[in-house]
């Protein structure tokens, strides 16, 4: 499994979060997992070289993910590892 090299944000109760992040609470609920094992099989697809999209396609199609969460943690996750984090 990949390091976190890419960490999920905490997010406080009743905060109001904008972009990818504000997706995260209803990904968790809707999946049934951590975002962060999220983005740890995200950034371990993407260092495979993968695409933006079919990191996507692969998270709507192996675990039925809707199009807007798989690509709220791709583009969250790409975002951060241009960071650096």
């Amino acid at each position: 499994m990949t390091q976190h090299r890419v960490v999920a944000p905490v997010i406080a109760p009743g905060e109001k979060v904008m972009g990818p992040p504000s997706y995260f609470p209803s990904i968790e609920k809707n999946y049934g997992r951590p975002v962060q094992e999220w983005l740890d099989l995200v950034v371990e697809r993407l260092d495979t070289g993968a695409t933006h999209m079919e990191v996507v396609g692969w998270l709507k199609s192996e675990y039925g993910m809707g199009h807007g969460h798989a690509n709220a943690l791709v583009g969250y996750a790409k975002a951060k590892l241009a960071e650096g984090a």
